[in-house]
């Protein structure tokens, strides 16, 4: 289990040892109460173990705060979903996962998406993709069907250009740049993001480097509409759902936001990295 899967665990066993607390029981006499082994209470409360649907009614109703059931109920669901290892959700390849993508994608009308050091894959050239999806099949040693998930990406981004889709990507002025790919590649990169900085739908905010940072680029993620937060670590991917917690994302992607530039602004840190790019292969 992730770090911020076990925490999200051990702040439910938190919470419901308040509950507990605020009903004046001792983990016992909760135990008792619910028909439990006495062990049981101290392992949920320090998220020692995942607690089902039917504890949480349980141990709800024993502590008359059934209330609470809906929102605890929602936050033992978001734990059981939230981290899905890189080597379970590719080991058919990369392909099926840019084939989930469409669908979840589908369904979503507002994207706010942001990117410290890479082009969102809905931005990136063939070339691009090629090169990053390369890397996750090599560390995980994955079936290498990387052409086959550089096609189904290219194919995701027919929905910059179909339906009432709408989307906000920022990115930190590094990714137009960093070397997580070759130069050639990277230059195609920058062409495409020129061409498509003037697509309608489409609002692209770069941060310059030195420029304040509303809030830290501690990481990459994408908020689909107002339901759901995906964010990429090394070894798997996140999906928040809880309201709370996409709020949270919203407030950071708002303040990040606000640190980019946008318009020519950011076509001209395009066309500088181009020429920075263009100046080391002379």
């Amino acid at each position: 289990m992730s770090t911020s899967a076990r925490r999200a665990r051990e702040a439910l066993g938190a919470q419901l040892r308040d509950i507990r607390k605020d009903a004046r029981l001792t983990g016992r006499a909760l135990a008792a109460a619910a028909g439990w082994h006495y062990t049981l209470v101290s392992k949920i409360e320090n998220g020692a173990i995942n607690i089902s649907e039917n504890h949480v009614r349980i141990w709800c109703r024993v502590c008359s705060a059934e209330q609470q059931i809906p929102d605890l109920i929602e936050r033992s669901r978001t734990i059981d979903t939230m981290f899905i290892e890189w080597r379970r959700q590719l080991r058919t390849g990369t392909k099926r996962r840019q084939e989930e993508s469409v669908r979840f994608e589908a369904e979503t009308n507002r994207f706010r998406v942001f990117e410290p050091l890479f082009i969102p894959g809905l931005l990136q050239t063939a070339e691009y993709a090629h090169a990053v999806l390369s890397h996750f099949v090599r560390h995980h040693n994955l079936p290498d069907d990387v052409d086959a998930g550089v096609q189904a990406r290219m194919e995701r981004q027919q929905i910059l250009y179909r339906g009432d889709h709408r989307f906000h990507m920022v990115i930190c002025e590094a990714a137009l740049t960093l070397g997580a790919v070759g130069t050639e590649a990277l230059r195609g990169q920058l062409d495409r993001l020129l061409a498509l900085s003037s697509l309608a739908r489409l609002h692209l905010g770069i941060i310059p480097t030195r420029a304040e940072h509303g809030f830290l680029p501690l990481h990459g993620f994408w908020i689909l509409d107002d339901r759901e937060v995906l964010v990429e670590t090394f070894s798997a991917e996140l999906k928040l759902t809880q309201p709370q917690e996409v709020a949270t994302y919203g407030k950071v992607f708002a303040a990040l936001a606000g640190s980019a530039v946008y318009g020519r602004a950011a076509r001209d840190l395009i066309t500088r990295a181009t020429g920075e790019l263009a100046a080391e292969t002379s």
